[in-house]
């Protein structure tokens, strides 16, 4: 695809800060026409990415926003499904309708962004579509269970849903960040920390940790780097894992390990 990239027009969800604006300013400066997203996206007067109003848990609102795009440029070479929300807690404890939100962000959002960009993919018989899903996809984190398991599901669905998609010839990957110094923290949901819960000291505890890693997180430039990269090879991988080597080499090492010896690990890391 890159023999094209100056005309190639992205679509970046969650494009207002965070990688997705760090995806966006980048892919800006080598000639890419960009378009991020936002649900507010006034509160952005100063971007220097236009943004588009989208909330990926509203299908009429997705729907809007591809139009947007094809009413403004006619085509969508490249979508970037980067917009999600963390949580944290004791699974016992997280409230159903915060975990419902959080899979309608993580999930349920990018699937129908997809479903509403196809259409005009195919038409233009081209096209990529990269997920932004996350390590923590790979394994079943304590007290991010859920966050886990939203990753792990676009991570499995794209899988298959590339193989669907290759007779149309557009191609879809994911890229799987770790932690990076992004405001995921400050935006995602925490679950309380209850007042003599029999979770109210260890999850205290993780909880501190998991923040500090964000904060002590790699530059987002990197992820910005390692897309275009991407963009820019004609038949991408099924998987990327952009991030520290220990928490790239964590995946080798759960799938070389037994189970046990593999949680025991994890355990010790969250001082468990």
């Amino acid at each position: 695809m890159s023999k094209q990239s100056k005309s190639e027009v992205v679509l970046i969800t969650g494009g207002s800060s965070g990688i997705g604006k760090s995806i966006g300013e980048y892919l800006l400066q080598h000639g890419y026409i960009v378009y991020g997203t936002s649900r507010n996206p006034d509160r952005y007067s100063d971007s220097i990415i236009p943004l588009i109003a989208l909330d990926v848990t509203k299908v009429a609102s997705i729907n809007n926003a591809i139009a947007t795009i094809k009413e403004k440029e006619g085509r969508l070479d490249i979508l970037i499904n980067n917009a999600g929300a963390g949580i944290t807690g004791p699974i016992e404890e997280i409230p159903e309708e915060e975990i419902q939100k959080n899979f309608d962000t993580n999930y349920f959002g990018p699937l129908n962004v997809i479903k509403s960009a196809l259409p005009l993919m195919r038409s233009q018989k081209k096209g990529l579509i990269i997920n932004i899903t996350s390590i923590a996809g790979y394994m079943g984190l304590p007290y991010r269970g859920i966050y886990s398991a939203s990753k792990a599901a676009l991570e499995i669905t794209t899988e298959a849903w590339r193989m669907e998609l290759k007779p149309f010839n557009i191609e879809m990957t994911n890229v799987a960040p770790g932690d990076f110094a992004t405001n995921i923290a400050a935006g995602r949901f925490h679950a309380p920390i209850i007042k003599d819960s029999p979770y109210e000291e260890v999850y205290g505890n993780t909880l501190e940790l998991m923040d500090e890693h964000v904060d002590a997180g790699k530059d987002p430039l990197e992820m910005a780097k390692a897309v275009l990269a991407i963009i820019k090879r004609p038949k991408p991988k099924v998987h990327y894992k952009v991030g520290e080597f220990m928490q790239k080499f964590s995946i080798v090492l759960k799938r070389i390990l037994p189970d046990k010896m593999y949680e025991k690990l994890l355990m010790n890391h969250y001082k468990l």
